[in-house]
């Protein structure tokens, strides 16, 4: 008899191996790059409003996500959710993060850049979106 599952139970994964992932994804979750990667790619993707990210930008970042947003970039083309696949980081100094994440809808793959500052009061914000390798200008086109 194994004592190791519940008695009828035909699944032979162990709820270690579960509990493990959700520890993953919970320790992804406190990272900051991890954490604005999935609240701009609810922007971008149509599913948040753009002042969703008001008390989280700074600079240009802020008028970057108006300019893009009404577009949704990041929309499926297909009925599936995007999620952030992967969310790297390079730390060019301190308290600064400059990350990319890989955005995954269905066969779809999509980039996005952005840039961390943490302030003197020690919140992170974001300073700078692209997209796609592309640039959003902050300047009327005239």
């Amino acid at each position: 008899m194994d004592r190791t599952r519940p008695a009828g139970r035909r699944d032979q994964r162990r709820p270690a191996v579960a509990a493990a992932a959700a520890m993953a994804r919970a320790r992804r979750q406190h990272k900051p790059h991890y954490w604005f990667a999935d609240r701009l790619l609810a922007v971008l993707s149509g599913q948040r409003p753009v002042h969703w990210m008001l008390g989280h930008t700074i600079g240009e970042a802020y008028e970057q996500l108006v300019r893009l947003a009404p577009g949704a970039p990041l929309r499926p083309a297909e009925r599936v959710t995007p999620v952030v696949r992967h969310c790297g980081e390079y730390h060019p100094g301190p308290g600064v993060i400059e990350a990319f994440a890989r955005i995954g809808s269905g066969d779809r793959v999509s980039a996005m850049a952005f840039r961390l500052e943490q302030g003197a009061d020690q919140r992170w914000r974001c300073a700078a979106v692209e997209l796609g390798g592309e640039r959003v200008s902050t300047h009327a086109a005239g």
